[in-house]
């Protein structure tokens, strides 16, 4: 099938450029010796995970669903850090995961010697209280956080049960970020680290991205695994299917209100809620900023929601009813938050082999919507 003949809406994943982003994990792993795992909140498509599983050691995930998915598609280490468990949740948790993350020192002691007993690896969640210079509601380690425990309230009587240090505190930054990361990590917690079997660095590095300085991520990685004779993980999910995916649109109606205003046939707060909760703006094939090109446009979702809102582009032709908008870099966090709110249809999912070829890998109708119920 040519990608012309897809649905609209539809998202579409690129095999090939998927490949290419796990290729340059891999060879980190190799040259280094850490260990990389998929973060699934960023791309929880499983009909993917046997790809994946090549060329990375397995799996990070928030919540027990995750958990659950990553044991029956994907093939290596299972590893799950959670804000808090639920009783119900301990023991399947503990049959299905290789490592087990805690984030605080009382679901440790509560917790921890049925994961011992079942042969998983504990970790305990640290906040370094590292700003990474972004906006304090997004911060794990913002004042008041409840993500992770402080150098003041580390738990030294537990210490004997905890074999890893985890901690998350970076989001699309270089490995300079990561280098000031980890001097605060080392400046609170460098005294527990001798006695860690491992650190997980967690995610937000752009590893695939462009211009990412390798060279500095694998010196700082060198240097703690040699330091403290620990393994040290990372867990990417953004940098795994950066550039890998493509949301097509149509346009479906024009109107005229103090500019022009293209409404889609998809939404934004549905379908990529990225650009409403972070302010992210797609790249869109053919179109650039605002007054960069001669045609000026809104682009609006469909829906009833007034904060329904693309962005505003440029064009360099005047928009037509029924054609296509393609928007680049939309695998991430589009599948994973995507909801039905409003009634809102959700998109096809198709994936462009590497020949070329596209092939839908799901459909969905208003059966898909009447069970969420």
């Amino acid at each position: 099938m040519q990608e012309s003949a897809l649905p609209s809406p539809c998202y579409l994943i690129d095999q090939a450029k998927l490949k290419a982003n796990l290729t340059i994990l891999e060879n980190l792993r190799r040259d280094t010796g850490c260990k990389i795992l998929f973060a699934q909140k960023a791309f929880s498509s499983f009909p993917f995970y046997s790809m994946i599983a090549r060329y990375l050691d397995g799996t990070a995930s928030c919540s027990a669903y995750e958990a659950q998915l990553a044991h029956l598609y994907f093939h290596g280490e299972n590893h799950v850090c959670q804000t808090a468990y639920l009783p119900d949740e301990m023991t399947q948790l503990a049959e299905i995961c290789d490592h087990i993350t805690f984030n605080s020192p009382q679901q440790l002691e509560r917790y921890a010697g049925l994961a011992v007993a079942h042969g998983c690896s504990v970790g305990l969640r640290i906040n370094p209280e590292y700003l990474s210079q972004q906006l304090d509601e997004f911060d794990p380690c913002a004042p008041c956080s409840r993500l992770g425990t402080t150098a003041a309230s580390f738990p030294e009587a537990l210490a004997a049960k905890i074999r890893g240090l985890h901690v998350h505190a970076l989001y699309e930054q270089n490995a300079d970020a990561l280098e000031r990361l980890v001097k605060a990590v080392i400046d609170k917690f460098g005294t527990w680290l001798p006695q860690m079997a491992w650190l997980n660095l967690g995610g937000g590095h752009h590893i695939t991205r462009e211009g990412y300085q390798l060279e500095k991520l694998a010196a700082v990685t060198e240097m703690l695994q040699e330091t403290y004779n620990l393994t040290v993980y990372y867990e990417p999910g953004e940098a795994i299917v950066w550039e890998a995916g493509y949301f097509i649109t149509t346009v479906v109606d024009l109107i005229d209100n103090g500019m022009p205003l293209a409404i889609l046939d998809a939404s934004a707060v549905c379908h990529a809620p990225d650009i409403t909760e972070l302010r992210y703006r797609p790249p869109l094939i053919g179109a650039d900023k605002p007054n960069v090109l001669p045609y000026q446009y809104r682009l609006g979702g469909r829906s009833c929601l007034p904060e329904d809102i693309f962005g505003d582009y440029s064009f360099d032709h005047p928009l037509q009813i029924g054609e296509r908008l393609v928007f680049r870099d939309m695998a991430i966090n589009t599948l994973t938050k995507a909801k039905m709110y409003t009634g809102m249809p959700m998109p096809a999912v198709a994936v462009r082999e590497t020949d070329g070829n596209c092939k839908i890998l799901r459909s969905f109708d208003f059966s898909d919507y009447k069970n969420r119920f």
